[in-house]
C-alpha cells in the first residue's frame, strides 16, 4: 500500500473511533435520561438540548458575535505581543534570562483569579476582557516560538554566515520556516484559550457574550440552555483548532499530512 494511501486510511480509522465514541457517549447519555436513571432536570438529554439549541439559536448567536470578538482582539495582540518577545528573547541572551522566567512565572497564576483584578482595574466593558486573553495566549505562542528559534541547526546558520548573510536574513531564511511547526502548534492551543479566557472573564461582569448568557441561565436554574451553551463553546473551540490547521497547511506546503 502507497505511503498516501495508508495515511488516509490511517485517519479516516481515527476518526470513525472518535465519533463512534461520541455516539456512544451521546446514546448512553439519552438512555440514562429517558430510564429515570438520571433526573431530567439535573441532567437535560441531548435531544433536550438540542431543541433548546434551536429555538435559543438566536440569542446564542448574538452573545457569541461578543466572545467571538473579544477572542479575536486578544488573540491578535496576543500573537503580535508573543513573536515580538520571542524575537527579542532569541536576539538578546539577557533579555531571554531576564525575562523568561517572568513569562513561566505568570503562569502560576490562575485566570479565574486574574479575572477579577482585571475587572475591578478596568470595568466591566471589553478591555479587562481582551487583556486576561492576551494574558492567556502569549505564553504559549511565546514558548512555542522561541523553542522554534533556538533549535535552528547551527550548521546552518554557520553555512548562512559563511556565504555572507545578516542577522534578518538567517532569520527570514531559516528560523522563522523552522519555528512554523511549533507556532502552529502553539496557535491551536491559544485559540481554544482565546474563547474559554473570554468567556471566564465575561462570568464576572459584562454586558453581553457567551459568559454573561450562561451566569444568567444559570441563576435561572436552566440547565438545558446552561448545556447548549457549552455545546456550541465547544464547536467554536474545535472549528478555530480546524481553521489552524487549514491555515498550517496553506502556509507550510512541503509538509506532508
Amino acid at each position: 500500500m502507497c505511503l498516501p494511501l495508508k495515511r488516509k486510511l490511517q485517519n479516516t480509522t481515527g476518526k470513525f473511533w472518535s465519533c463512534s465514541a461520541i455516539v456512544t457517549i451521546l446514546i448512553l447519555w439519552q438512555a440514562a435520561v429517558s430510564m429515570g436513571i438520571i433526573e431530567g432536570f439535573m441532567l437535560p438529554s441531548p435531544v433536550h438540548v438540542a431543541r433548546t439549541f434551536v429555538s435559543e439559536f438566536p440569542a446564542l448567536m448574538d452573545n457569541a458575535r461578543i466572545t467571538l470578538t473579544e477572542a479575536a482582539l486578544g488573540l491578535g495582540f496576543g500573537i503580535a505581543t508573543g513573536f515580538f518577545a520571542a524575537v527579542l528573547m532569541d536576539r538578546f541572551e539577557q533579555a531571554y534570562k531576564a525575562f523568561y522566567p517572568l513569562i513561566v512565572l505568570t503562569q502560576t497564576v490562575p485566570a479565574v483569579a486574574m479575572a477579577p483584578l482585571l475587572v475591578l482595574w478596568f470595568g466591566y466593558e471589553m478591555t479587562p476582557k481582551v487583556i486576561l486573553i492576551v494574558i492567556t495566549t502569549f505564553f504559549p505562542i511565546t514558548v512555542g516560538l522561541l523553542t522554534g528559534f533556538k533549535s535552528a541547526d547551527p550548521d546552518a546558520v554557520n553555512l548562512l554566515r559563511a556565504m555572507g548573510a545578516g542577522r534578518m536574513q538567517i532569520f527570514r531564511y531559516l528560523k522563522l520556516p523552522g519555528a512554523l511547526n511549533q507556532f502552529f502548534s502553539s496557535l491551536r492551543i491559544s485559540a481554544s484559550y482565546a474563547v474559554v479566557g473570554a468567556v471566564i472573564s465575561e462570568w464576572l461582569g459584562g454586558f453581553g457574550g457567551l459568559g454573561v448568557y450562561m451566569t444568567r441561565v444559570r441563576k435561572a436554574f436552566s440547565f438545558d440552555k446552561m448545556f447548549a451553551v457549552i455545546f456550541l463553546i465547544s464547536m467554536i473551540s474545535l472549528l478555530l483548532m480546524w481553521l489552524v490547521e487549514l491555515l498550517q497547511k496553506k502556509c507550510m506546503p512541503w509538509e506532508k499530512r
